[in-house]
């Protein structure tokens, strides 16, 4: 018996301390992870990146447990690049709020950071740091009241048109080249500026007894100060004295394009000012005396088969550059042919200009045939600066059936090129197109679809109205309207922008400013068209290369 009860106690024994330990050892249920459960950014919800994002965005982040506020300034934070971005945070329980102390920039590239310090008032730490890219898009409210389309027009018009009047050079009344430049003034600027002169005079921005002060000043100084070349000018001409500005190092002698641009402009200044007084009289026979003093024959180079661009008396013809090729000097062998004094024949015309029909194109891009030049049309200036006097409208030659359609399909090849944006540059769209000669936020380029750096000028396409009206005017709303703000200054819209380096211009151009003014006319009434293609010169000059037109 007494065997028995020693061997049951340590039983019991064992039996209850089994059953003690298995209470005392059960484990503790685990507390519920501190963690980010939402994240709202705009009208965006739960992304990794947030893309085209309002500027004016709120951000609101939801949690598991209810936040320490002590730790959130410390560790959840909104970067541009390297900078601390300021902000307000509203912490109610569960929920952060944080709100941007000044609307975000647009276009550009944010991180919302959470370090892993943040941590719930129960004094639990979030189980993981997160990272959120943010890229916002345009600030789209309108940064200027409605007004009706056409009177949006004539406002671009009209204030364009006010670089060249009252940054008219002082001794010459002709055009700077920009508008911070006090003393070099450019020769073919100021032929887009005497054509501005003319449409201000027509829709009373000035009188037209003061549009022919303006152009007879012009028109002396070049006749009584200027250096001339063989009856050429320079590109760029001092102020001062009417001597030349070396535009490069070889370059400081007579420049026929630039003549040509010049010329162009004169001329249609020529048959606007029809009047029998004797002011508008004498204007008419100096525009004359100058036009037939130009040697176009004379830049053929000793007779040869192409228009050379330039000539020097330091340098003669060493810069060797013909003018061929599909470009923007279509106007150079118009006006060399219409020369009544130092004309040119048609065969330099067809292997100089159109290298004997090798300027032909005839390929499609998005679906658009290009008759002439490059492919996908180069910048478009080409289809502007010859084009504020010569009326493509029905015109043909033996190089091109249409010379419309050339100038429509060019512009809208780069209407769709910036909708389909293959680079991805920010802003480019059916709003925001146009790819041409202009500044950039790496210096001055002739940007195109085949050399696009996402700048974009607002020339490219306000120029292009009478082609695209559509589509230019989807572009001048957004450039206005929209991002008016940043590019509508006291001469216009500045020279260019880029979206994506969130670049601005602060200059104007002339030679970009001058189009703008005077495609838009010639889309709302065909004025300088009108006026040009009426200069009996230029209809002989134009069918004797070959060109057909009901307005020849």
């Amino acid at each position: 018996m007494k065997k028995a009860l020693l061997l049951f106690f340590p039983l019991l024994l064992l039996l209850l301390t089994a059953c003690g330990g298995s209470e005392k050892d059960e484990p503790t249920p685990p507390a519920t992870p501190f963690e980010l459960t939402n994240i709202t950014i705009g009208d965006k919800q739960n992304l990794a990146t947030f893309e085209k994002v309002s500027t004016a965005a709120v951000f609101v982040l939801e949690f598991s447990d209810a936040v320490d506020g002590a730790t959130v300034t410390a560790n959840i934070q909104l970067k541009k690049g390297e900078t601390v971005v300021a902000v307000g945070t509203n912490v109610d329980g569960k929920k952060i709020t944080i709100t941007p102390s000044s609307i975000l920039t647009t276009f550009a590239d944010y991180k919302l950071i959470i370090n892993s310090g943040l941590k719930s008032a129960a004094g639990m730490l979030i189980t993981t740091g997160k990272v959120y890219t943010v890229k916002t898009g345009m600030d789209d409210s309108d940064k200027f009241p409605r007004i009706t389309d056409e009177e949006l027009l004539t406002k671009v018009q009209q204030q364009t048109f006010k670089y060249f009047w009252d940054l008219g050079a002082a001794n010459s009344g002709m055009a700077r080249e920009r508008n911070g430049w006090s003393d070099i003034v450019t020769t073919g600027g100021t032929g887009f500026g005497v054509m501005a002169m003319v449409v201000a005079s027509e829709r009373d921005f000035v009188s037209r007894a003061q549009a022919l002060g303006r152009v007879q000043k012009i028109v002396t100084f070049l006749d009584e100060r200027c250096v001339k070349y063989r009856g050429a000018y320079a590109h760029w001409i001092k102020d001062a004295d009417g001597s030349t500005a070396p535009f490069s190092d070889k370059d400081n002698g007579g420049d026929l394009v630039e003549t040509a641009l010049l010329f162009q402009g004169l001329l249609t200044a020529r048959a606007y000012f029809d009047g029998a007084s004797a002011e508008e009289t004498k204007l008419r026979d100096d525009i004359t005396r100058l036009w037939e003093a130009i040697e176009w024959d004379w830049y053929r180079k000793n007779g040869g088969d192409q228009l050379i661009w330039h000539w020097s008396l330091d340098y003669g013809w060493d810069i060797n550059m013909g003018v061929g090729g599909w470009n923007e000097a279509l106007i150079v062998y118009v006006l060399a042919a219409s020369s009544p004094t130092h004309t040119i024949p048609k065969e330099v015309y067809d292997k100089g200009w159109a290298h004997n029909g090798s300027i032909r194109n005839g390929q499609k891009f998005y679906g658009l045939e290009l008759p002439l030049g490059d492919d996908m049309g180069g910048p478009l200036f080409f289809a502007h600066y010859s084009f504020l006097g010569i009326n493509p409208k029905d015109l043909s030659d033996t190089y091109a059936a249409d010379y419309w359609l050339q100038n429509k399909n060019h512009s809208l090849i780069h209407y769709n090129y910036c909708k389909e944006n293959p680079k991805k540059y920010a802003g480019y769209g059916e709003n925001c197109w146009g790819l041409t000669a202009c500044d950039g936020n790496d210096g001055y380029n002739a940007h195109s679809p085949t050399n696009d750096k996402g700048v974009i000028a607002p020339t490219a396409a306000l120029s292009s109205f009478p082609y695209t009206p559509e589509e230019s005017m989807k572009a001048l709303h957004y450039y206005y309207y929209k991002i008016g703000d940043k590019i509508w200054k006291d001469y216009g819209f500045v020279d260019a922008f880029n979206l994506t380096a969130q670049w601005y211009d602060k200059e104007t151009l002339a030679i970009d400013q001058g189009p703008i003014i005077g495609m838009i006319e010639n889309h709302r009434t065909g004025l300088l068209w009108n006026l040009f293609m009426s200069i009996p010169e230029v209809k002989v000059g134009m069918k004797k290369l070959g060109f057909e037109s009901p307005n020849l």
